[in-house]
C-alpha cells in the first residue's frame, strides 16, 4: 500500500508539472507572438462600392463566364491599393431556398463568395433590404457563408445590439470604426430582436454610438454607412440630407449610401464628405442611370483624411473605371 501510494503521488506530480508548463506555454502563444501579427498601419486605405448582386442576370453572367469574369484588371488594381474593400452584399449567399413574400427575392451560391474573397473584398455589408430574401435561415447562413470564406460581415447579429455595433476596423494609426443601417423599410419582414437580423439603427442610436465613440478617443475616425434613399432617384431625399447633417453635427467623419441603384448627389458639409448614393457595382440593370456608379477610397493617417471618387461604368454587370 506504501508502494502505491508513493507511485499515485509520483504520478500526480509529474501531470501537475506537465500542466502547469503546458498553461505557461499556452499563455506564452496568446500574449506574446501572435501581438507580432496585428497588422499596423502608417496610412490606411479603404475603399467602398456600391451593390453586388449575384442572382438574376449577374448569375447568368456567371453562368456562362465565371465569377472572377466579374473583375477587370483594373478594379483589381484599385482592390489591392486599398488594405479594405467594403462592398454591400444585395442579396443572401446561401443554399438555403426559404423565399420570404415580397416583389424582388434574390439568391446567391455561397460557393461564389470565395471569387469576391480572391479579388480583394474583405467586407460584406448585411444591413440592406435583400440580405432576408430567404428568411431567418437564409440569412444566418449567410452570414456563416461569409466568414467561411475569409470575408468578415457587416450590420448582422443574432440580436439587435449585436447587429448594430460598430465594426472596429482597425486601431492605427489610429481606431477606425464603421456604422451600418438599413434605413429603408423592409417588406414583410418584422425587426425582432435574440433572432438573426440586420441593424436597423435609428439615427438618434447612430448620433449616440457616434458620440460615445469621440468621447472614449477624440481622435478616432467613424464611417457611417446608410442603406436609405429612393430608388432611381439622383438627388438625395430631403431626409437623406437632414439625417446626414445630423450625423455630422453629431461627429460622423464621412458618410456612404447606397440604395437608390444610382449616383447622387455628393456634399461636402463642414469639411465632411457625404456621399448619398454611390450606385451600384456588380448589377445587372441597364439604364443610363443604373450604370453609372463610383468606388469611394479614403485615407488616412493618424492626423490626416483625404477621398477620391473612382468613376464606374457597368456593362453587362460588369464594372470598370471610366475616365471623368
Amino acid at each position: 500500500m506504501k508502494m502505491e501510494g508513493m507511485i499515485i503521488r509520483a504520478f500526480f506530480s509529474i501531470f501537475l508539472f506537465i500542466s502547469v508548463f503546458y498553461s505557461y506555454s499556452c499563455s506564452n502563444a496568446s500574449n506574446g507572438k501572435p501581438e507580432e501579427n496585428i497588422p499596423h498601419y502608417d496610412t490606411l486605405r479603404i475603399a467602398f462600392t456600391g451593390d453586388i448582386l449575384l442572382d438574376r442576370g449577374v448569375r447568368k453572367f456567371i453562368e456562362k463566364h465565371s465569377v472572377d469574369s466579374l473583375f477587370r484588371p483594373e478594379i483589381d488594381s484599385v482592390f489591392a491599393a486599398n488594405n479594405f474593400v467594403v462592398g454591400n452584399l444585395e442579396c443572401p449567399a446561401t443554399s438555403i431556398v426559404s423565399p420570404i413574400n415580397k416583389r424582388f427575392i434574390f439568391r446567391g451560391e455561397p460557393d461564389w463568395l470565395q471569387a469576391l474573397y480572391e479579388h480583394g473584398i474583405t467586407h460584406l455589408n448585411l444591413a440592406n433590404n435583400h440580405s432576408m430574401d430567404q428568411g431567418r435561415r437564409g440569412l444566418a447562413d449567410t452570414e456563416s457563408q461569409i466568414r467561411k470564406h475569409g470575408i468578415i460581415p457587416l450590420g448582422y447579429g443574432t440580436t439587435i445590439a449585436e447587429s448594430i455595433e460598430p465594426q472596429l476596423l482597425a486601431e492605427t494609426p489610429r481606431k477606425v470604426y464603421l456604422i451600418t443601417s438599413l434605413r429603408v423599410p423592409s417588406e414583410n419582414w418584422e425587426y425582432l430582436d435574440s433572432v438573426p437580423c440586420v441593424s436597423e439603427s435609428s439615427i438618434a442610436t447612430i448620433e449616440s454610438q457616434i458620440d460615445s465613440l469621440k468621447r472614449l478617443d477624440s481622435k478616432c475616425f467613424v464611417f457611417v454607412m446608410l442603406h436609405w434613399g429612393v430608388e432611381h432617384i439622383s438627388t438625395p431625399s430631403h431626409y437623406q440630407v437632414r439625417d446626414a447633417h445630423r450625423l455630422v453635427a453629431a461627429g460622423a467623419d464621412c458618410i456612404v449610401g447606397h440604395h437608390p441603384h444610382c449616383l447622387q448627389t455628393v456634399e461636402n458639409y463642414n469639411g465632411i464628405p457625404i456621399y448619398y448614393s454611390i450606385g451600384n457595382f456588380i448589377f445587372d440593370q441597364k439604364k443610363p442611370i443604373n450604370t453609372r456608379a463610383a468606388i469611394v477610397t479614403a485615407t488616412l493617417t493618424a492626423d490626416s483624411a483625404s477621398f477620391e471618387m473612382l468613376p464606374v461604368e457597368i456593362e453587362n454587370c460588369v464594372p470598370r473605371l471610366v475616365e471623368e
